[in-house]
């Protein structure tokens, strides 16, 4: 019997795995930007996928089968997810922090005008209005979730999680869409490397939160929540909820104020 209340880990591969793999996609990104060839990228997001689910399969085996999660623990990995989503606040923060910085002060390749001389303005009333109502439906619809969840509605939790999961498809789908149909590039001077940044990296933590979710409606599925242990699930839903206030701030910047 341990003498204390922490959880020792077994040796696992993920951590380095997971470390290489992004390695990899960082230089995936950085060849597509010179070539436009994404099918590296697609590769290494695939390989980060099967990663992520190995490891979350550990995860819960430790928490579900072997009893290594104790209360005080429970704590602690909340506080972990707690200053994961500061770091990614702070991630947003420096991109943010960039587009301001051109936008404000916008040099003369821009034409000292922001956006830049001659890219035609997209209208925020449009697809990315869309977009927003889309994503926060899709917030509600985790929060409902969790609330059936609360009161031992398993089959309406389920329902609302997958309506949460569909409507958040269908953001990545409109984004996709918004993509295609635009009229800049991410070439087009510091404009576009700034839009496409920011959106892009937002709709990849979209992505992630979204594998997030899915794996969450497989336990739900299997019925393996209970009252006592709803952890995993409000982790997701604070994730999905990060999202959304990404693109909140997102959309008043970029399609509102900067257009």
């Amino acid at each position: 019997m341990d003498n204390h209340f922490f959880h020792l880990v077994k040796y696992s591969p993920w951590p380095l795995l997971i470390a290489l793999n992004l390695i990899n996609s960082i230089t995936s990104v950085t060849s597509f930007i010179l070539t436009s060839s994404s099918l590296m990228c697609f590769f290494f997001f695939f390989i980060s996928v099967l990663i992520m689910i190995q490891w979350w399969r550990d995860v819960m085996r430790e928490s579900l089968y072997e009893g290594f999660r104790s209360l005080k623990i429970n704590y602690m990995i909340g506080y972990g997810m707690i200053f994961f989503i500061i770091s990614e606040i702070c991630l947003f923060g420096s991109f943010f922090w960039m587009y301001f910085y051109y936008s404000l002060s916008p040099d003369m390749e821009t034409g000292s005008i922001w956006p830049p001389f001659k890219v035609t303005q997209m209208s925020f009333m449009d697809i990315p209005l869309l977009n927003t109502m889309v994503l926060l439906m899709s917030g509600f619809f985790i929060t409902w979730a969790h609330y059936d969840l609360t009161m031992n509605s398993f089959k309406n939790s389920s329902i609302s999680l997958v309506i949460s999961i569909l409507l958040g498809i269908y953001f990545l789908m409109i984004q996709g869409y918004e993509y295609v149909n635009s009229s800049i590039s991410f070439n087009d001077s510091v404009f576009g490397n700034s839009f496409f940044i920011l959106t892009g990296f937002h709709g990849l933590h979209v992505m992630i939160g979204l594998i997030f979710l899915i794996v969450m409606m497989v336990q739900l599925i299997e019925k393996k929540f209970s009252l006592m242990n709803l952890n995993g699930f409000e982790y997701s839903i604070w994730y999905w909820h990060f999202v959304d206030i990404i693109w909140l701030c997102l959309y008043l910047t970029v399609y509102w104020w900067g257009m």
